[in-house]
């Protein structure tokens, strides 16, 4: 009910019609999974170099059916974040404009449901621009990975420290890493990582 009236109320906040399909009835089975690199880990602040996203239909990935843009940035980007993505100035010389690059991402996710590790950072980046584009925040489902991943780790005892980093998880699973910090990369494992992590039954045991 609260999240009904949650979404009622960002609809209510709507400023662009051609938007409204984003408050459709979820599309049972189909998902996006998604990632941004960013000039920082401050949403207020900071801004989005690139959206890599790819659909999730029938328990399989769409790879033909996936999603890049670089936005250019506003802002210098910092010579740390340079070392982690690889995104440079002179690689956002001919980018769409942001305003155009994030209405293409809201057409591309719809109304599905989110995939992504730590998602509710790379949502709050979309929702910054999103709500100065169609005036709300988008109202999508999200699945955070990392809570997936704990939730089925077969525990030893309540005090075992359990490692939720990427590169783990991804071990853990034997799943094949693509190279990290490229946003359709990580999009495409964090999609391999949901369907891996989907078909497998939850640790019932006294410390699930």
């Amino acid at each position: 009910m609260l999240e009904k009236l949650k979404k009622n109320y960002k609809k209510s906040q709507l400023k662009r019609d051609e938007f409204s399909f984003l408050f459709d009835e979820d599309q049972e089975e189909e998902f996006v999974s998604f990632d941004c690199e960013t000039t920082g880990l401050n949403p207020k602040k900071d801004e989005i170099l690139s959206i890599g996203a790819v659909k999730i239909k029938d328990n399989k990935i769409e790879l033909n059916n996936s999603f890049e843009r670089f936005l250019k940035s506003i802002q210098e980007i910092p010579e740390e974040t340079i070392k982690i993505h690889y995104i440079r100035p002179c690689d956002l010389e001919n980018t769409v404009e942001t305003k155009i690059a994030i209405e293409e991402f809201l057409h591309f996710i719809g109304n599905r449901t989110l995939i992504g590790y730590y998602i509710k950072f790379d949502i709050a980046m979309i929702n910054k621009y999103a709500k100065a584009l169609i005036g709300t925040t988008i109202p999508n489902k999200s699945i955070e990975l990392s809570s997936m991943y704990y939730k089925r780790h077969h525990k030893k005892s309540s005090h075992e420290f359990v490692d939720l980093k990427f590169n783990t998880i991804m071990e853990k699973l034997d799943l094949p890493q693509l190279g990290q910090h490229d946003a359709v990369n990580d999009a495409v494992m964090s999609a391999m990582m949901y369907l891996k992590l989907k078909n497998m039954p939850e640790y019932k045991g006294a410390y699930s």
